[in-house]
């Protein structure tokens, strides 16, 4: 049975883990694309999309939660003023990940995970399902 396969383990306990997904969803916002590995940035990815609905609700329940899991100040004022504005009308759908070459020394899969909808992004986003302007479809104009 495949009951409680919810999420990836990763090849660490509990404590390390957590501390690492922490680290990386606060340098991806702060730098708002990294490299990291598939699996990682697949497992990423969900709690990336989680923050930045927080950040949206802008709640003080909201940024007490997200305090729990990013690590910098500047990466949560960043969420709850830039991340909220850029994203208030995409529901959902904020990160992409792209795959990249294998890394030399282990031939491990190698992926980058962004945001969407900001400045030099990899590829353009999709338009979101109201196709209000975003910042992709302002350059272009």
């Amino acid at each position: 049975m495949k009951h409680g396969l919810g999420y990836r383990k990763l090849s660490r306990k509990t404590s390390h883990r957590w501390a690492m997904l922490r680290t990386l969803v606060t340098q991806l916002i702060k730098h708002e694309r990294i490299q990291t590995t598939l699996p990682k940035a697949k497992e990423l990815r969900r709690l990336a999309d989680k923050m930045v609905t927080l950040g949206k609700q802008g709640t003080l329940h909201a940024q007490r939660q997200a305090s729990a899991v990013i690590r910098e100040d500047v990466a949560k004022r960043k969420l709850f003023t830039e991340f909220a504005e850029r994203y208030r009308f995409r529901e959902g759908g904020y990160t992409r990940i792209m795959r990249s070459e294998r890394r030399i020394n282990d031939a491990a899969q190698m992926a980058f995970i962004e945001y969407v909808d900001r400045e030099g992004e990899l590829r353009p986003a999709r338009p979101t399902k109201h196709s209000f302007p975003t910042f992709a479809s302002q350059a272009v104009a």
